[in-house]
């Protein structure tokens, strides 16, 4: 198949490499244009356009997918397919129209749960112990349209978004290669999506990645976990906004209660208390430093034990 691939960011790159790989033609990729980036604010091509540059492939950055432009280039290039993995803009129907076989997305949830920008986020957030990777026709909806394939993956206590989704992007590269080679061959044929079992996955801001210490331990924990690495879990001490990673919940008992939000600061470790037990602090970023062990902060910022989280 003549294929044009679209794409953005990190976890599309295994999915173009595997479509590289393979013998289908990969003619063009579309990507979102450079972007400023970097304490230098210079230009930065996208992951999938460094990919597409080191193999000589032709790269198409429409500033929107609405430009005139961009569709008699894509229509030029006769694709059968447009393979798409994290592309980053939404697809005007006569853009849709283009390939003969479609738009074939790699979305990473186990459609209809999760439609939207951040599946994975949500999956570990709301406390799924399995989710996936999902191959379907882009039709003119959220992710709504007919479904190739799939593959699932297990979310355990220490899953956190950004291992997740990278399980998923090598998972799902294979399922999307298989995808297309099963279109190619006639053999593999879409099926509707249920009605029941929908669920929204909108984007998650800086401002819902703040830790509220008054929801339960879990609760906590899952919150921090889908929000690392980004946009990353954040509380303010003080006047200053600290950055978490995942936490460890609490197994042992304590001799008094401690409030959502209190320090409790031992020799070892920073806990924390939260809506049920208390929660271990493992990483924190203080603003403009390094990423750094609780231990090691709560040393440096001299840390007492009754302070608080806000």
């Amino acid at each position: 198949m003549r294929i044009v691939f679209a794409g953005t960011p990190e976890p599309a790159l295994p999915s173009l490499a595997a479509l590289i790989d393979s013998h289908h033609d990969v003619v063009a990729v579309i990507t979102r244009p450079d972007a400023r980036s970097g304490r230098g604010r210079s230009l930065k091509m996208s992951p999938v356009a460094e990919l597409a540059t080191e193999h000589g492939i032709e790269i198409l950055r429409p500033e929107s997918a609405r430009d005139l432009e961009f569709a008699v280039q894509l229509a030029a290039l006769e694709p059968d397919a447009c393979p798409v993995v994290a592309y980053g803009a939404l697809l005007p129907q006569p853009i849709l129209d283009i390939p003969k076989y479609g738009w074939i997305n790699l979305h990473f949830s186990l459609l209809p749960s999760w439609r939207g920008a951040a599946p994975v986020q949500h999956s570990i957030w709301h406390g799924d112990d399995i989710t996936g990777a999902t191959t379907f026709l882009l039709d003119a909806g959220m992710d709504t349209g007919p479904v190739f394939g799939t593959v699932t993956a297990a979310i355990t206590r220490t899953t956190t978004a950004g291992s997740l989704l990278q399980e998923l992007s090598e998972s799902g590269a294979n399922l999307l290669r298989q995808t297309i080679d099963g279109l190619e061959s006639g053999l593999l044929n879409s099926q509707p999506q249920p009605w029941d079992g929908v669920s929204l996955a909108p984007k998650i801001t800086v401002d819902d990645a703040r830790i509220d210490w008054t929801h339960p331990a879990l609760a906590v924990d899952r919150m921090i976990r889908a929000c690392t690495p980004g946009p990353g879990a954040w509380t303010t001490w003080g006047d200053e906004r600290v950055k978490l990673g995942p936490v460890a919940i609490a197994a042992q008992e304590f001799p008094d209660p401690i409030r959502p939000g209190e320090l409790l600061v031992t020799k070892r470790s920073v806990f924390v208390g939260t809506a049920s037990q208390p929660v271990e602090l493992v990483l924190v970023k203080p603003p403009g430093k390094r990423e750094m062990l609780a231990g090691d902060w709560a040393r440096g910022a001299r840390l007492s034990s009754g302070e608080l989280f806000s």
